[in-house]
């Protein structure tokens, strides 16, 4: 099956589940994300990225209560792994480094904490709080590192009840373009969300 088809299958299935503490959807939240990056602009792959960013979630298992997070899922790593395989590091490289680029805004911007739904504050604290200095020189060295700060302004702004945006198929060329021929059986089709 083509990789568009495959991710079409899954986020209309697991991507339907509540995004953890959120009022919308896994599917809802990435469409959001993908929205406000063409929005602003963004490149193509920037744009898939968005899109992508939390299909970690969607591979992994994970409890699907909330309060029975007690360790960071990592999702971004089963992800950006996932979309490495599939993708070039353009796309892959950004959704890798969405959950650093939220500790690094913690530690480099002011207010920006103060911005973050109860869920991502939640998650915050699993994911290891804000960055030290030298962590985040390190994630200032990564090609990379804008990018993933950009992604992360659309992902904490892509939590909106209602919000109408364009169908997943509406990235379905991108998808295409930028991606494998095949996505083979490596990506599951009825798993649930992790963290965000």
């Amino acid at each position: 099956m083509k990789l568009c088809e495959r991710l079409l299958t899954l986020y209309s299935h697991a991507g339907a589940h509540a995004y953890f503490g959120e009022a919308v959807t896994t599917l809802e939240h990435s469409l959001q994300a993908a929205h406000f990056a063409q929005l602003a602009n963004a490149s193509n792959a920037l744009v898939l990225a968005a899109l992508l960013h939390d299909v970690g979630h969607l591979i992994a298992s994970a409890p699907t209560d909330f309060a029975e997070w007690t360790v960071d899922a990592r999702h971004e790593e089963s992800g950006g792994r996932w979309l490495a395989a599939h993708f070039a590091a353009d796309v892959s490289e950004p959704a890798r480094l969405h959950v650093s680029a939220k500790r690094y805004l913690c530690a480099k911007e002011p207010g920006y904490a103060a911005r973050l739904s109860a869920a991502s504050v939640r998650t915050l604290q699993l994911q290891g709080g804000p960055m030290a200095p030298a962590e985040a020189e390190a994630f200032e060295s990564s090609a990379y590192w804008r990018d993933a700060v950009r992604l992360r302004e659309w992902d904490d702004r892509g939590k909106i009840a209602g919000l109408r945006t364009p169908e997943f198929a509406h990235y379905r060329e991108l998808i295409e373009a930028f991606g494998s021929a095949t996505a083979g059986n490596s990506l599951p089709s009825d798993r649930h969300n992790s963290t965000n």
